[in-house]
């Protein structure tokens, strides 16, 4: 008993949690509490209300609302003494405040609503207390009579009359719009309970109650209301009036409803126009229509045209079905009309009929919308309208918008469910909606989004047709054969599909029941027009020709060949035994053979059929070749190899020549039928690519489709006449102006072409001498560059074309100077390898007679073709750049860094290693004549550098080694204190990573290795969270914009130099791999890093401490004699101002367990002096090493009694950061609680712990407390004050999740009552 009294205390505490879901799980486990002793729990929470009058207010409002849930479980436990203190205590809570709380005084309402349910007579004592005549009621005494008489009805109504009797006073009194709201509210409430009442009398228990009891009364609270209230400027009084009125009009007496309804419903008809919201004023003007109507009254006739006005309007109002307010106010409006069609049925379907003639598209939709209700709703009444109704119902036939059309459509299908269609005039119906299964897609989007589409529209009436098909069976008759009459006509031809299967399903139904009716006579007046011939012997040609127009188009075929197989006996009596063997078969044949040669596994079969399918196909047919095809590209889906190459096959076979067919050896294969052959192959790598594995096809596009394909055309000749008709082209434009601008202008228009067919050089020579007698090619560098690569183009042709063009260039602008030279180039094209007629050009154009103007254009132009398509190109290029730069690139300092920005560019781009080490060498050619410049550039590269300024760095790196060197140390120490990495230390650390890498540099690396990997460590460190000064990095391959990727990488190559095989990774992996390779230089790595430990800096501190930590927990440390040292600095950081680096002190000391087991009798100092206070920690990091640390140090503590106790001490701290968060804390609770596991002292505690508590698997926390506080109670039955005592201080804690779980604990580990 004493622990449930701390247990309840402690939750009533909780209570006050600002966070909900705590609060929802402190009510739940004092529900839990509660109904094991359910006196006890709410004596306490009622003691602890009286002795906390100033609780905040939603501190009390959780406590009542656990006891109204204790209550309403429990009600008939509580004891009657308990019952009534309850009664009183919320009371007391809920008058206490004059002013209305709600939340509170709700809370306390609730209370005596619940206790009203068995207890009425006790809960109208209390109330009635404080409900005295003449005295104004509190807010919430009304309220609570109003909520008890919705939830003890059969209670509550023998109280309303003296309650009402009380009441009537008060409404004069109230002056305050709440108080009007809250009587008005409750005189509603009043009414449906005494109206409930009445309607269950047999289940009352007092029988004899009348209406007559309550009528007088509710009728002087009706003249209060309806008089004074109901003109109220507030919307929510007026609405709440109304509400009330219409409740109350059942009550009142005949007389007096019949001499208010000329004053009552004009004015509630004028509340649509004061409110924005009209769904309570249609449900109370229902229930006024309701009560007079079934009072038979004479007066309302004199409003029945003011009626139709106002709820002809309403239900013109758009429905929003998002809005559930709009969606009741639109089905109480049509209530209105079904009581006013009981009434004055004529009247309002003239009225109604009337409507649909109006202008305005709503009111057509809102007319339809009441004849569609009405023609359900009151069938008896309508009856006789029928064939009015089917007259008016033409006009909106023809309404040109699809939103009447679609209330049109809705209409008619009510119709046809209580018999219009089988009168006169019902064919026009049916004839409808075919026309509009047959409309064609909408060609422009709507703007409006109310606006209905073509496709919709066409859909809803493919619907209703199969509707009206299957559930309507009066139907059958007038729609067989009737909808045989709309197959024919083009019309309706978008329509088959919805008629052939609503006349399958009709013509099946009545062949299987053998009804007369379904043999259907052709001859017979007016069904002549489903054929288009006279006499019956051409039936079966007609029917077959009408139905099959329909196979071309898309899912037609199928419906049609389904109905011509019903239809055979109609159509022809030997038909029947035909068509079911021949038309099932051709319903889907191919598509059939192309599913089932793809489960095929036997390729010879599957080749066998694709050629079966291929011979015997009817080219000449156009549905047959689409068959084809379309089987066949199912067949690639699982063998496109046989598949493509079956084509082929097929593509060289004699199909496709003029010779005596294979289908037909008396005649000759005419083109016509090639090309029908060929249209049929097409096709089929058409579907083969559609239908083919994705990841499969795609190789496969270019040289097995396409190029197949292009066979079937005669694509040499067009390319042949194109490419003639462009080299004409050229001339004339080269014509009208045969200067080097003209002919530049035709490099700039010509496309690239194949090279197979490129075209003789145009006659340049002649006209460009004559014009350029006085002018030199300004242009002749660009134009060279352009046309030198192709001097070792794979093509003879090309190679040959090229080089006239360039003896044409060089001719025209030097004149004779060069002739003998040129003649000597042009003849070794001939004579010499491709690289040697290069080298020849080179020599050529690089000589000194080529101003320097023309070199640069040269040398850039060259550039471009270094990504040549053609490899042979590219190299030339190469040769031909490297070879100009060493004749002539001394001149060319100022354009340097401009080359190597573009030489960086177009490394991106270059796939052929052969040109990358060209341009390698191209950077070294420069470096050699302007070093000082290739440096400068290299170094000012934006950082990080990707893998390309690497391949130049290499090249000079030992020309620059000094430059770095005097600069590392400097440059890493300023980068140690700042966040934002600046240019020149960064590009030293990139120094230094390329001096690495170079092969001379091992011996000096190895020398100097634990200085560098201290010095490199720190930095890795410093360099956490630094970026980039230049944002804009361009084709990072590395370091992705963050400066310490470098870091990483120059140590993983100072390892390698090292010869440990080391895979550089997480640091903390790292950190284990220096502890198995580096054991040596350990000693003097240690020394190094040490004075770090005491830097300003918390980067550093925080780095050597995490390397220390990690080395602790391995054995290599006390071999050499590094223990004490390692153990020594991690205490003395414990005390560090920097938290990460105390976190990371208690890690390593929690190490020590597994790195030296031998020292593990100091742990248990460390556990409980440092760890458990940090578990409880704010800091995520904190909290999670120190739980690490408990669950290392547990390892070694199995069957030490210490160890047991201790764990028990914090096993509810453990259990309750399960829901911790943080998930990381998360899971070094279930690693601690794991290992733990042994020391516990339970075997199924133990099983639970080791089974369920994985780091990678989710926790059903609920279930997992649930069961293992009952093995806490079987096992350590002594514990559970202690760990009651010990969650208490967690509802506290900073963590609502905590918060929560502990009170989830809390009512979990109760006794049972017994």
């Amino acid at each position: 008993m004493l622990i449930l009294t701390k247990v309840t205390l402690a939750l009533l505490d909780a209570a006050n949690d600002k966070d909900s879901e705590v609060q929802e799980q402190v009510r739940k486990s004092m529900l839990t509490l509660g109904k094991q002793q359910s006196d006890r729990v709410l004596a306490m929470c009622q003691d602890y209300l009286t002795k906390h009058p100033k609780l905040v207010v939603s501190h009390r409002v959780v406590i009542l609302q656990t006891i109204e849930l204790i209550v309403g479980s429990r009600i008939e436990e509580i004891s009657y003494p308990r019952i009534k203190s309850i009664i009183s205590l919320a009371s007391d809570e809920m008058t206490r405040s004059k002013e209305v709380v709600p939340d509170w005084q709700q809370a306390a309402s609730n209370i005596l609503v619940a206790v009203g349910n068995k207890h009425i007579n006790d809960i109208m004592e209390e109330i009635l207390s404080k409900f005295q005549p003449g005295v104004l009621p509190h807010f919430f005494v009304v309220q609570t009579l109003a909520s008890l008489s919705d939830s003890n009805v059969y209670g509550m109504v023998p109280f309303l009359n003296a309650v009402l009797g009380t009441m009537l006073p008060m409404l004069c009194m109230a002056k305050q719009d709440n108080m009007k709201w809250v009587f008005s509210s409750a005189l509603c409430h009043f009414s449906d309970s005494i109206l409930e009442y009445l309607a269950n009398l047999d289940k009352a228990p007092d029988p004899t109650v009348r209406k007559d009891t309550f009528s007088s009364e509710i009728y002087a609270a009706y003249d209060i209301l309806f008089n004074n209230w109901l003109q109220s400027r507030e919307p929510k009084i007026r609405l709440t009036v109304a509400e009330a009125v219409g409740s109350m009009s059942h009550l009142m007496a005949s007389d007096k409803l019949e001499e208010q309804i000329p004053k009552l419903i004009p004015a509630m008809l004028s509340l649509y126009k004061k409110n924005s919201e009209h769904y309570i004023i249609s449900k109370s003007l229902c229930q006024v229509l309701d009560a007079s109507v079934n009072m038979g009254s004479r007066v309302l006739e004199t409003q029945l045209d003011s009626l139709l006005v106002a709820l002809h309007q309403q239900v013109c109002c758009p429905i929003d079905y998002s809005n559930p307010p709009t969606v009741k106010n639109h089905n109480e409006v049509l209530r209105c009309f079904s009581l006013l069609a009981n009434s004055f049925p004529d009247r309002l379907v003239m009225f109604v009929l009337q409507k649909l003639e109006n202008s305005n598209e709503r009111s057509r939709m809102g007319s339809l919308a009441v004849l569609r209700h009405l023609i359900n709703s009151s069938t008896s009444m309508m009856e006789t309208k029928k064939l009015l109704i089917l007259a008016s119902i033409r006009q909106p036939m023809a309404d040109h918008s699809n939103k009447v059309k679609k209330r049109v459509v809705q209409v008619i299908s009510a119709m046809a469910h209580h018999g219009y269609l089988e009168l006169e005039g019902g064919d026009l119906l049916v004839r409808f909606i075919v026309q509009h299964c047959a409309l064609p897609d909408t060609i422009q989007k709507p703007i409006d989004p109310e606006e209905v589409t073509n496709e919709a529209l066409r859909t809803m009436c493919d619907n209703t047709l199969h509707l009206l098909t299957t559930t309507v069976g009066r139907l059958a008759d007038v729609l067989w054969p009737m909808l045989l009459y709309y197959l024919t006509p083009p019309q309706f031809s978008n329509a088959t599909s919805p008629l052939c299967k609503s006349l399958i399903v009709l013509g099946s139904k009545k062949r299987n029941n053998q009804e007369a009716s379904f043999n259907i006579d052709f001859t017979q007046q007016g069904r002549r027009k489903i054929i288009s011939h006279t006499h019956t012997h051409t039936h079966t040609h007609t029917h077959t020709h009408c139905i099959a127009i329909y196979l071309k188009d898309v899912g037609h075929g199928a419906p049609s060949l389904s109905l011509l197989s019903v239809l055979s006996v109609n159509i022809h009596p030997s038909a029947d035994i035909l068509w079911e063997k021949e038309i099932p078969p051709l319903l889907f044949l191919y598509q059939c053979i192309g599913v089932t040669l793809q489960q095929c596994y036997n390729k010879e079969v599957v080749k066998k059929q694709l050629q079966e399918i291929l011979l015997t196909a009817r080219h000449s047919d156009t549905i047959e070749r689409e068959g084809v095809a379309m089987g066949i590209g199912l067949c690639a889906n699982s063998h496109l190899e046989g598949t493509l190459a079956k084509l082929d096959e097929f593509g060289k076979s004699d199909a496709f020549k003029k010779s005596p067919s294979i289908f037909n050896l008396l005649k000759e294969r005419n083109d016509v039928e090639i090309e029908k052959v060929k249209s049929t192959l097409i096709l089929c790598y058409g579907q083969v690519a559609l239908n083919a594995p994705p990841e499969q096809i795609l190789n496969r596009i270019d040289h097995d489709i396409l190029r197949c394909i292009s066979k079937h055309f005669n694509t040499k000749a067009l390319y042949r006449d194109t490419l003639a008709a462009l080299q004409e082209l050229l001339k004339s434009v080269l014509a009208k102006d045969p200067t080097p601008d003209g002919l530049q202008s035709v490099f700039k228009v010509r496309p690239e072409l194949p090279a197979s067919l490129a075209p003789s050089p145009p006659p340049l020579e002649q006209d460009l001498v004559l014009s350029n007698n006085m002018v030199s090619f300004h242009n002749l560098g660009a134009l060279l560059g352009r046309l030198s690569p192709r001097c070792s183009d794979p093509h003879p042709a090309v190679r040959t074309a090229a080089v006239d063009c360039i003896y044409t260039l060089l001719y025209i602008q030097f004149r004779q100077n060069l002739r003998a030279c040129l003649h000597y180039l042009c003849l070794s094209l001939y004579a010499h390898m491709c690289l040697s007629v290069c080298v020849s050009l080179c020599v050529t154009i690089s000589s000194p007679v080529c101003v320097c103007q023309q070199l640069t254009t040269l040398v850039f132009m060259l550039f471009e073709g270094l990504v040549d398509s053609q490899t042979n190109c590219c190299r030339a290029a190469s040769v031909i750049l490297n070879t100009l730069l060493k004749n002539r690139g001394a001149g060319l300092q100022e354009l340097v860094p401009e080359m190597l920005e573009v030489l960086h560019l177009r490394l991106q781009t270059i796939t052929e290693e052969q040109v990358r080490v060209a341009v390698g060498q191209t950077v070294l050619i420069l470096a050699t004549q302007h070093l000082q410049t290739v440096i400068n550039t290299l170094i000012n590269q934006p950082l990080p550098y990707d893998r390309y300024p690497h391949r130049f760095t290499h090249t000079l790196i030992f020309k620059c080694a000094s430059l770095l060197d005097s600069k590392g140390k400097e440059s890493m120490m300023r980068a140690v204190t700042t966040k934002v990495a600046t240019n020149q230390p960064l590009a030293m650390t990139c120094g230094l990573k390329e001096l690495l890498l170079n092969g001379q540099s091992q011996e000096p690396a190895v020398n100097l290795f634990p200085q560098l990997f201290s010095c490199l460590t720190v930095r890795l460190g410093s360099s956490v969270g630094v970026l980039l000064h230049v944002q804009k990095v361009t084709y990072l391959s590395v370091c992705h914009g963050k400066s310490g990727l470098y870091v990483c990488v120059a140590l993983r190559i100072l390892l390698a130099r090292a010869q440990m095989c080391v895979t550089l990774g997480m640091f903390v992996f790292s950190c284990r791999a220096m502890a198995k390779h580096a054991g040596p230089r350990l000693p003097s790595i240690v020394e190094c890093l040490c004075p770090c430990l005491n830097n300003i800096y918390e980067c550093q501190r925080i780095t050597v401490t995490a390397f220390f930590s990690e080395l602790l927990n391995h054995h290599v440390v006390t071999e050499l004699l590094l223990m004490d040292v390692l153990m020594n600095n991690m205490m003395e950081r414990i005390s560090d101002p920097c938290c990460t680096v105390r976190m990371l002190s208690v890690r390593g000391l929690g190490n020590i367990a597994v790195g030296s087991p031998e020292k593990v009798l100091l742990s248990d100092i460390v556990m409980y002096k440092y760890c458990t206070p940090h578990a409880l920690s704010d800091n995520d990091d904190i909290r999670c090493a120190s739980i690490l640390l408990l669950g290392n140090l547990s390892k070694f503590g199995s069957g030490e009694p210490v160890f047991k106790d201790q764990i028990h001490n914090v096993l509810v701290s453990l259990l309750l950061h399960l829901v911790d968060p943080n998930p990381q804390v998360v899971k070094a609770c279930k690693y601690a609680m794991r290992v733990c596991a042994p020391v516990v002292g339970s075997d199924q505690i133990t099983a639970m712990f080791q089974n369920h508590l994985h780091e990678d698997k989710s926790l059903h926390y609920g279930e997992f407390i649930n069961d293992l506080t009952k093995y806490l109670i079987q096992d350590f039955p002594g514990m559970l004050n202690f760990y009651h005592i010990s969650v208490i201080q967690f509802f506290k804690s900073n963590w609502p999740e905590v918060r929560a779980g502990a009170a989830m604990f809390i009512g979990m580990t109760q006794l049972p009552s017994s």
